[in-house]
């Protein structure tokens, strides 16, 4: 039994697991969040469905905070490390509220020392343990089969990285797709990064060609996925 759970609590036979949506993206800013949190609302305002937020990474964009309103958000857990403090998804606090739905952003965070799971999605696979369906988001790039693909389009060899298995067991991938030129348009707004990251980013991660190439990458696995099922 996980420390700090109710004792009626227990994890689910495999065929009662929670499912697992994610949103899936070629980079960063594609509007994978923002869907994520607009089909929450829809959840809970048109079919009364239990959708809890167990971790959004709003990255100071202020359309998808305004989205935040209104949605019921589990505390995070609060965790020294180094002399700071860092906040992660607090997956007993998730456990223990049991919604149908718990929101979780950005699938292949590392977490910080001292988080019973390395992972978010090991965080998520315990949670999905107890019954409880989970909507997630993830970019192209962590994907593990992917890393060296990656590497050579971009010649940034990617930390964070997820099984595939995680993402093909997925119960459905949808993806958030926007065109290169509307990716960078964005960028150069301001709507991605701000202030010094963005000339940064133009030059660097989100040059055209990456994107294009990363988009590829994006719609030929979104594509397997619909295949297989």
């Amino acid at each position: 039994m996980t420390d700090g759970l109710p004792e009626d609590l227990s994890p689910r036979p495999p065929g009662q697991r929670g499912r697992l949506k994610i949103f899936l993206g070629a980079v960063a800013g594609v509007g994978k969040t923002y869907r994520m949190l607009a089909e929450a609302h829809r959840r809970v305002e048109r079919n009364g469905e239990d959708v809890v937020v167990g971790v959004v990474e709003t990255h100071g964009r202020p359309a998808t905070a305004e989205l935040l309103k209104g949605l019921e958000q589990v505390p995070l857990k609060a965790i020294a490390y180094r002399g700071a403090t860092f906040y992660e998804m607090d997956t007993d606090a998730v456990i223990a509220r049991h919604p149908e739905w718990v929101l979780v952003d950005e699938l292949a965070h590392t977490n910080v020392p001292g988080t019973r799971h390395a992972k978010r999605w090991q965080s998520v696979e315990e949670i999905r343990d107890y019954g409880i369906s989970v909507i997630a988001t993830l970019n192209i790039q962590h994907l593990e089969s992917l890393n060296d693909a990656v590497y050579e389009i971009t010649g940034v060899r990617v930390r964070e990285t997820i099984p595939d298995a995680i993402v093909d067991a997925a119960d459905e991938v949808e993806l958030e797709d926007l065109t290169p030129d509307a990716v960078i348009n964005r960028l150069k707004r301001g709507d991605i990064y701000h202030g010094e990251k963005i000339p940064q980013a133009l030059a660097n991660f989100f040059r055209r060609p990456n994107i294009v190439a990363l988009r590829e990458l994006a719609l030929r696995k979104t594509t397997e996925e619909v295949d297989t099922d």
